[in-house]
């Protein structure tokens, strides 16, 4: 749960470096740049969990896996620090677009740890699936009972009709 945080971070960083590049305000550059420093702190957290989770994976493709994943996070995070110690001397710690085109080579290898993420949730938690369906957007994430039928209200799998509504008594 914590990579997700330096990952939203780090697109943010991206995005608002990008505006800045088009012809945005230079303020953007500098939310950008915080924002990355913001992405390498919580990343440095969360390579350290990532390390404690080490200790119990056993010894297999798995480990190699969550090494992998280790790595390449570091990876990216370490494209995004060099993007960030270019810009600490600058005057308004604004993106240029070589820096820009770092953000988005470590963003591509970001990619690769998702994949190497989905890859470990898989095989520690097999039974939990995504949908792949329109289910999803049901919110039930498996298909309807014969109970509901077609057109009524499904919540959380339940039919509403089903569902009493209890009121407190005065």
């Amino acid at each position: 749960m914590l990579v997700t945080f330096p990952y939203g971070l780090f697109v943010c960083a991206t995005i608002f470096d990008f505006a800045q590049v088009v012809g945005g305000p230079a303020l953007l550059g500098e939310v950008g740049y915080w924002t990355v420093v913001a992405a390498l702190v919580a990343a440095g957290l969360t390579t350290m969990a990532g390390m404690v989770d080490l200790w119990d994976v056993p010894p297999d493709r798995t480990r190699r896996t969550a090494i992998s994943f280790n790595l390449v996070n570091a990876g990216m995070a370490g494209l995004f620090l060099l993007s960030c110690l270019v810009r600490a001397d600058a005057p308004n710690r604004g993106a240029t677009a070589v820096l820009l085109v770092v953000e988005l080579l470590a963003l591509a290898v970001g990619g690769l740890g998702v994949a190497l993420g989905a890859r470990l949730m898989r095989h520690y938690e097999p039974g939990r699936a995504e949908p792949t369906s329109f289910d999803a957007l049901r919110g039930t994430g498996r298909p309807r009972s014969a109970a509901a039928p077609r057109g009524a209200a499904v919540l959380g799998g339940v039919d509403a009709r089903t569902v009493e509504i209890v009121r407190p008594r005065p």
